[in-house]
């Protein structure tokens, strides 16, 4: 095979696929957000802010409870919790 050819035959393979290829790349179809009170807000500010009301609520009552000490070191503890939570909550309540 001539390098000619092959250089016609790569660049007739690029033009067949780009329009595939285009059509995944597509970006989402509305944006992900929700109304309230006739302003729209980001669906992640809903899930970080019960994320982070979620990660109050276990740091009250580990303490209460006598196992605040098995949360430690908080630095890592209590952001991965919030991280946790708010992607449980972003899952389950955005059908994801």
């Amino acid at each position: 095979m001539k390098a000619g050819s092959k250089a016609a035959l790569s660049a007739g393979l690029k033009t067949v696929l780009s329009l595939p290829m285009s059509m995944l790349l597509t970006a989402c179809s509305g944006s992900p957000s929700v109304g309230v009170l006739g302003a729209y807000f980001p669906d992640w500010l809903f899930c970080v802010t019960g994320g982070v009301a979620l990660t109050v609520i276990v740091h009250v009552l580990a303490y209460r409870r006598g196992y605040g000490g098995w949360l430690t070191p908080p630095a890592i503890v209590y952001p991965a919790l919030t991280v946790l939570f708010s992607i449980v909550l972003w899952a389950v309540g955005f059908n994801l």
